[in-house]
C-alpha cells in the first residue's frame, strides 16, 4: 500500500467501507492498479459509528439486565451496576483495534492499492478533483456509505440532537432519552439505553414499530419492549421540537391528540442518506434517485457505463454484508466483465435487541401482493424444546412458502434470543429454492434454537404441538 500518490488508474474506489474494501481486495486479486479514496475514518459506518460499536454496547446492556432478571428461578437477581465512562472506553479501544486490524493492516497487505485520505468529486466522466489534485482512471466504483438522515422538524435546527455517532460516544450516561424513530436502530438504542438506566420513550410515526416486518414480529416485540419499561408511541406526528434548561422537548400529535415529551436528550433515529452530494455526479453521468441514492442495474452498474456502485450510496437495504457482496460483484463486473447479479431476496437482516428479530425472503403481504395467495405458519418459541430447556421462550418464528411450486419456502421471519444465528438455514433454503419437505428430511441437533426452523416446516403438515421432542 502506499499514501497519496497523484496520477492515472485502472480503478478508483470512492469510499473505504465494507463495498470499498470488499472491491479493493478483488482488484488486488487482479493485480489491478487501483486507488481507494476515503475521507473519513477507514472501516465505514459499521466499524466505526455502527455494528460493531453498538453490539459491544448492546452486549453490557444484555449482561446487565440478565443480571437484574435472571431465566432460571433458582437464581436469585441482583441490582448490578455499571461504569458508563469505562464503558464507552472500552468500546473506544475495541472499535480502534478493529480498525487497523481488519481495515489499516489489510490495505497494507494489498500491493497494488494506494490510500488517498482525502474528498473527492469528479469534474469529467474520468476525471476527480482530489484535495486540488487530479486523479485518472477508467472506471470507478463508488462506495462512499451514508450518513444520519434528519428531518427538518420545526424548531429542529435550534435543538442540540443526538445521531447514532453521538448517542455512541456520550461521555455521561443521560437520566431519559427520546428516540425518534421505531425500525432497527432506533429499537436497538432504545433498549440498550434503557437496559443502562435510561428511562427511555420512542416516537414512532407509523402506526406500528419495525413496520416492514410481519405484524406477529412487530407487536411482539413491542410488547417485549414495552415489558422492560421503555414507553413506545405509535402514530406519532411530530409537530415542533425545542430545548430549554438543559431538557429537549417534542410535541406531537397522536390520535389527533397533542401531547408533550420531555427528555434529557434526544435522539434522532430517522434513516440515512447515501453520500452522494458533494461528488458531483452530474459531471461523470451517473444518475440519481429522489433520494440520492445512485441508480443501479443488477450487476451493480449506473447510468455511465465505466462506473459501478455499492454499499449504501445505492439505497436500501443498507447492510454491512450486502455492502461487502455488492463491492465485490462491482469490481469483478468492471473488471472481468463477468456480469455478476446479487439476489436480493436472500439477503438475511437482523435488528439486534432482545429478542433479536431476523428475516430473509418475502413477507407474507408481499406474497399476496405478487401472486394473490401465499401459506403461511406461524409456531411460537414455546413450542422450541431448547427454549423450554433454557427458559428463553420469548418470540415466534413465521414461514411463508409457495403452495403452487411444490412448497418452496419463500420466507422466514424470527422473534427470538439469538435470531441472527438462528437465519442462516433459511437463507439457504431460499437460495437454493429448498422446500419443507428438503427441511423437515434434514436431520437437525436436538436439542437448539435453530431446530425451530425444521418445526415450523413441520407445522404446514402436522400440530407440533402434539409431537414428541425428536419426533421426524
Amino acid at each position: 500500500m502506499a499514501i497519496m500518490k497523484n496520477g492515472e488508474y485502472d480503478l478508483i474506489i470512492i469510499g473505504g467501507g465494507a463495498a470499498a474494501f470488499s472491491a479493493a481486495i478483488k482488484a488486488n486479486m487482479h493485480g489491478v492498479k487501483t486507488a481507494m479514496i476515503e475521507r473519513a475514518a477507514l472501516g465505514g459506518t459499521c466499524v466505526n459509528v455502527g455494528c460493531v460499536p453498538s453490539k459491544n454496547l448492546l452486549g453490557v446492556g444484555e449482561m446487565l439486565h440478565s443480571a437484574k432478571k435472571p431465566p432460571y428461578p433458582s437464581v436469585f437477581p441482583c441490582d448490578s451496576d455499571f461504569d458508563f465512562s469505562k464503558t464507552i472506553e472500552a468500546k473506544d479501544a475495541l472499535v480502534k483495534g478493529l480498525r487497523k486490524q481488519k481495515y489499516y493492516d489489510v490495505l497494507q497487505s494489498l500491493e497494488h492499492v494506494d490510500l488517498v485520505e482525502a474528498s473527492a468529486s469528479f469534474v469529467s466522466p474520468k476525471k476527480l478533483k482530489v484535495d486540488g489534485k487530479q486523479f485518472e482512471a477508467n472506471k470507478f466504483i463508488i462506495a462512499a456509505g451514508s450518513s444520519p438522515s434528519v428531518p427538518r422538524f420545526k424548531g429542529i435546527e435550534n435543538v442540540k440532537y443526538l445521531t447514532n455517532n453521538e448517542a455512541l460516544a456520550l461521555k455521561e450516561k443521560p437520566s431519559s432519552m427520546i428516540v425518534i424513530g421505531g425500525r432497527a436502530l432506533g429499537l436497538e438504542f432504545a433498549q440498550m439505553y434503557a437496559r443502562f438506566g435510561t428511562t427511555v420513550t420512542v416516537l414512532q410515526r407509523s402506526d406500528r414499530i419495525i413496520p416492514e416486518h410481519e405484524p406477529e414480529i412487530s407487536q411482539g416485540l413491542h410488547q417485549y419492549l414495552t415489558e422492560e419499561g421503555i414507553e413506545i408511541v405509535t402514530g406519532v406526528n411530530v409537530q415542533e421540537v425545542w430545548q430549554k434548561n438543559g431538557s429537549r422537548f417534542i410535541k406531537v400529535s397522536v390520535n389527533k391528540q397533542e401531547r408533550v415529551f420531555e427528555a434529557e436528550q434526544l435522539l434522532m433515529a430517522t434513516g440515512r442518506r447515501p453520500n452522494t452530494a458533494d461528488l458531483h455526479l452530474e459531471n461523470a453521468g451517473v444518475k440519481l434517485r429522489e433520494d440520492g441514492a445512485i441508480v443501479v442495474n443488477s450487476e451493480m452498474r449506473t447510468s455511465a457505463p465505466h462506473i459501478w456502485a455499492g454499499g449504501d450510496v445505492v439505497g436500501e437495504p443498507m447492510l454491512e454484508t450486502l455492502a461487502a457482496k455488492a463491492g465485490a460483484t462491482a469490481a469483478e463486473n468492471a473488471l472481468t466483465g463477468s456480469h455478476k447479479k446479487i439476489d436480493l431476496l436472500s439477503v438475511p437482516s437482523a435488528i439486534f435487541t432482545s429478542p433479536q428479530v431476523a428475516n430473509v425472503g418475502m413477507t407474507e403481504k408481499q406474497m399476496m401482493q405478487k401472486y394473490n395467495y401465499c401459506s403461511c405458519r406461524t409456531l411460537s418459541m414455546k413450542e422450541v424444546p431448547k427454549a423450554l430447556t433454557v427458559n428463553d421462550t420469548k418470540g415466534l418464528i413465521k414461514m411463508a412458502i409457495d403452495p403452487k411450486k411444490n412448497n418452496r419456502i419463500v420466507g422466514v421471519h424470527i422473534l427470538a434470543s439469538i435470531a441472527a444465528d438462528m437465519i442462516h438455514e433459511a437463507v439457504m433454503a431460499i437460495k437454493y429454492k429448498l422446500t419443507i419437505d428438503d427441511i423437515i428430511d434434514t436431520v437437525h441437533v436436538f436439542p437448539t434454537m435453530s431446530e425451530a426452523i425444521k418445526l415450523v416446516a413441520t407445522a404446514f403438515k402436522q400440530d407440533v404441538s402434539k409431537l414428541s421432542c425428536c419426533a421426524e
